[in-house]
């Protein structure tokens, strides 16, 4: 598959083009946080994105009430009919909470958790909900079938279970989840790198995930299976140093984001910043950029012109 144009090095530095990026599993930035925005907030924040190289996002709700979900989502709706062409799109919401599993919560308030069954689902039902995280092994049969024949995108996350089966994806793999094991028949980190047509997700910051952990994951899937995400918080691209997120107090530290606990709450870096990492460690494909398009059947216009160490130099319509 092509997917960049490589042009000579002295074509104003620029050496490769891609498509735009897409950010399929954020919870906010420019001290936006998704589960509080307005619609104005949210479109503040996609036009600054286009900016930045994004063509297409999924703003990702963390667990809530229920009232409070189904509000914030009226919220996205609403930004998405209302943008412009100088927008990155909203495309819909990845709702990361409420059917998530106690044992594996991380950050999330888990006196919010629901059991992952249609009526629960139905509770907070909406055509924009495009990707839905839960823990699989708490899942009824019948709720995956439901979102599947929905077109919403199954994702295993905070759980334990190994078995992926109904899955389209793992959320942030290696984070919040049953570990890499020789001794049980399977976790959910085993699975993810040994379940070849799984899309899986990873936050690349340099905090969340190891070198290491990060050679094997690029090393076992194939490069056309692995999305990058920031997983970023509202302290992303701000001023922000202290806020509530999750329910929690949260302190950025000018390197990570955790609550009083020491528990990781996100990332504090976008897209952008996490493929500079990459490259800098040669870890870095053209083909993950390529791979969320495809992914969710995306064909956003534009396109990134970046020189050899992935700086963006142009962003075109």
């Amino acid at each position: 598959m092509n997917i960049s144009k490589i042009l000579p090095i002295d074509t104003k530095g620029i050496v490769m083009k891609t498509k735009l990026l897409v950010e399929q599993h954020f919870h906010g930035c420019y001290g936006v946080d998704f589960n509080k925005a307005t619609s104005e907030d949210i479109l503040d924040l996609s036009y600054k994105m286009r900016k930045e190289g994004f063509g297409a996002i999924f703003p990702t709700l963390v667990t809530d009430t229920i009232e409070n979900i189904k509000k914030q989502i009226g919220v996205i709706k609403n930004a998405a009919s209302k943008q412009t062409s100088e927008m990155a799109k909203i495309c819909g919401v990845h709702l990361e909470g409420i059917f998530l599993n106690p044992q594996k919560k991380g950050i999330h308030n888990a006196l919010n958790f629901l059991a992952p069954t249609i009526p629960n689902f139905k509770l907070i039902e909406d055509d924009f909900i495009k990707i839905v995280t839960l823990a699989p092994e708490l899942a009824q049969k019948d709720l995956l079938e439901y979102l599947h024949k929905k077109g919403i995108k199954i994702q295993a996350g905070h759980c334990i279970g190994g078995n992926l089966t109904d899955c389209d994806g793992v959320t942030h793999t290696f984070n919040a989840m049953s570990e890499v094991t020789h001794k049980q028949e399977s976790s959910t980190a085993l699975s993810a790198l040994t379940t070849p047509n799984i899309y899986t997700e990873i936050i690349a910051d340099g905090i969340h995930v190891n070198d290491n952990a990060l050679k094997l994951l690029f090393g076992m899937k194939p490069d056309d299976k692995i999305i990058l995400i920031s997983d970023s918080l509202p302290c992303t691209h701000s001023e922000i140093k202290q806020f509530v997120f999750a329910d929690k107090p949260i302190t950025f530290d000018g390197e990570k984001a955790t609550s009083s606990d020491g528990t990781l709450a996100g990332s504090t870096k976008l897209l952008p910043d996490i493929i500079k990492i990459l490259a800098k460690k040669n870890l870095m494909k053209l083909q993950y950029i390529e791979n969320p398009h495809n992914y969710h059947k995306l064909n956003i216009s534009g396109e990134i012109e970046w020189d050899e160490d992935f700086n963006i130099v142009r962003i075109s319509k």
